[in-house]
């Protein structure tokens, strides 16, 4: 069986704070160690079930946040941040199941710890289908044209809940419930990697009878940005329409054509705020 792990970082169980997330720094060194861990645990959990080749794609920020030399010897890594599909790239349909570690919820979340959806400085929120989602439900267009099912997330309680519309049938492994954007009750990082390894192979060991995401066919992607000039920088893009002042959609019947598009978006709003 093929795992493919698409890991970010703001879910680790102990998280709370983005000196955690963006090096360098001792609390950085610290962050990376909670993922790493964690990242283990899932494999440790898909190698008991069965899993035979594991690709984990570094997802969260640089892209190289994970330890190369303290990563589970059974899986392979993806590191670096040009990637095409960003955080999935690597996965195709010769997979059997997606886990989604250390996931985030989105920025519009009530309580989400470290909360955003791809670009803080830029997207305030972004809907599927008339839906919010977050990153996991983004990411799943990609799982969904390759008719492979997201079997795993982990993250704070906000994660899971926001997952479910999407991802009806999903393992979620809940490490942290949310007080605000910056705090957190969070289970003891021993706790939360044994609690991750056990959801992994429950998930796994059910991932022929998981179907592919719940979403459906031809998708509408409604993006509103923080700015009106970004949205109007985003409907440069082909297919690309202006809803409003700072909302744009598109509809198309290809999610991973779809993907390809709200990243392209991403990305030029990246040049945006770093003028």
């Amino acid at each position: 069986m093929k795992v493919f792990i698409s890991s970010d970082i703001e879910g680790a169980a102990g998280i709370v704070d983005w000196e955690q997330v963006r090096g360098p720094g001792a609390e950085y060194e610290i962050g990376r160690q909670l993922l790493t861990d964690e990242v283990n645990a899932a494999i440790d959990g898909a190698v008991q079930a069965g899993a035979s080749d594991i690709l984990v794609n570094d997802a969260h920020r640089t892209m190289y946040n994970l330890r190369p030399g303290e990563l589970h010897h059974r899986a392979s890594y993806l590191s670096g941040r040009h990637k095409p599909l960003y955080m999935m790239e690597g996965l195709d349909g010769t997979f059997d199941a997606v886990f989604m570690v250390a996931y985030h919820g989105a920025i519009g979340a009530e309580r989400a710890i470290l909360s955003h959806t791809y670009n803080p400085a830029a997207v305030w929120e972004a809907r599927l289908n008339g839906v919010a989602a977050g990153e996991s439900a983004l990411n799943a267009l990609v799982a969904l044209h390759h008719h492979v099912p997201v079997v795993l997330i982990t993250g704070d309680d906000a994660t899971a809940e926001e997952a479910r519309p999407f991802l009806p049938e999903v393992e979620a492994v809940v490490v942290k419930r949310s007080i605000t954007r910056f705090a957190a009750e969070s289970l003891h990082p021993d706790r939360a990697c044994e609690l991750i390894q056990a959801g992994a192979a429950r998930a796994l060991a059910r991932a022929a009878a998981t179907p592919p995401p719940a979403i459906d066919l031809p998708v509408t992607l409604e993006v509103t940005f923080l700015t009106s000039d970004m949205a109007e920088m985003a409907s440069w893009i082909r297919g690309v329409e202006r809803a409003g002042v700072r909302t744009v959609t598109v509809i198309d019947d290809d999610p991973l054509r779809l993907y390809r598009t709200f990243v392209t978006t991403i990305a030029l709003t990246r040049s945006i705020v770093e003028r």
